[in-house]
């Protein structure tokens, strides 16, 4: 049987300061309507959200590719997960430098390696025997997040103030044969100590995908998602019988009293269903399905608009 296809994508959950909401609200849908060209096409749920997530990495607006945090040095360390629901294939990079795409590297090393995750020297080595263009650090760098890591480092900076802002970016896709797949990546924590790698590059906390359940991707605070595996824990309320919104909910639940962590997530289930379930002050989110986008920033908000008028209206912003 032929499944309609579905694509649902995060731009991170956490505080996004109003002048920053257009871009990010502009940005998901952006990413959303080309994962859901792509599955439209009868493309793979697998390229649909490694384009999704691309989108949003070349955006300067997420926390991810261009416009990552720094860390205590001033640089930026990214990670990022890929996972296909079919064979549970996954490939992971973490700590990775002067990249524009990491998405890009982590779908190398699921199909290029042996291996699930590479870091660092081992990630920039490979990346360099793949022909991987590399890119000055400093062109990943935005003025905003020189700005952030310049105000944390002042005496008197509440580290707490960290949670406020954390972008993650992500994507869950089910195809037109029925294949579930998930893509995230992040710059991680601003100010964060060299070489901490956060839930993204790990397989169940970042993200999971599994044809027999469905596929999440997770943002929030990564020591927190890692500490309850979050996006298994989804898939594994979806195995016994929750919907995906009340997965998700359970999920973030759970995270928040055990050990007191905020964040967000998108689903899909294998019949389709999906969820965009946060536990922060806001996430920015986008879903297509059927021909009708959906998008919001904040609890409760939904906008609905058919694809054809979203592709009109985008030349024009929104």
């Amino acid at each position: 049987g032929r499944m309609k296809p579905v694509i649902v994508v995060h731009g991170g959950a956490g505080q996004i300061f109003k002048e920053q909401e257009k871009g990010c609200r502009s940005g998901v849908v952006r990413a959303a309507l080309q994962g859901y060209g792509i599955l439209k096409q009868g493309g793979t749920a697998l390229d649909a959200v490694e384009q999704a997530v691309q989108s949003m990495e070349d955006d300067p607006h997420f926390n991810a590719g261009c416009g990552s945090v720094l860390n205590e040095k001033g640089e930026v360390e990214m990670d990022a997960i890929i996972m296909n629901g079919k064979n549970l294939a996954s490939g992971a990079v973490s700590a990775v430098k002067c990249v524009a795409n990491p998405i890009k590297l982590a779908r190398l090393v699921m199909e290029k390696t042996k291996h699930a995750l590479l870091t660092d020297r081992g990630a920039h080595l490979f990346a360099q025997a793949m022909g991987v263009p590399e890119i000055p650090g400093e062109k990943l760098i935005t003025e905003r997040s020189r700005e952030r890591w310049k105000n944390h480092l002042e005496p008197d900076s509440n580290p707490e103030e960290f949670q406020k802002d954390l972008g993650t970016v992500g994507a869950v896709a089910i195809d037109s044969e029925g294949n579930v797949a998930c893509a995230t990546s992040t710059g991680g924590l601003s100010n964060k100590l060299i070489g901490r790698v956060g839930d993204t590059a790990c397989i169940g906390s970042g993200g999971y995908a599994d044809n027999c359940s469905g596929a999440t991707s997770t943002t929030g605070h990564g020591e927190s998602i890692m500490k309850v595996v979050l996006a298994r824990l989804i898939l594994y309320h979806m195995e016994q019988g929750m919907s995906p919104e009340m997965a998700a909910d359970t999920a973030l639940d759970y995270m928040m009293t055990r050990v007191g962590g905020l964040g967000g997530v998108v689903v899909v289930n294998n019949s389709g269903e999906w969820a965009a379930r946060f536990s922060t002050k806001q996430m920015s989110w986008a879903a297509v399905k059927d021909d009708q986008l959906y998008y919001g920033i904040c609890t409760g908000e939904r906008h609905t608009k058919s694809v054809d008028e979203a592709l009109a209206s985008e030349s024009e912003g929104f």
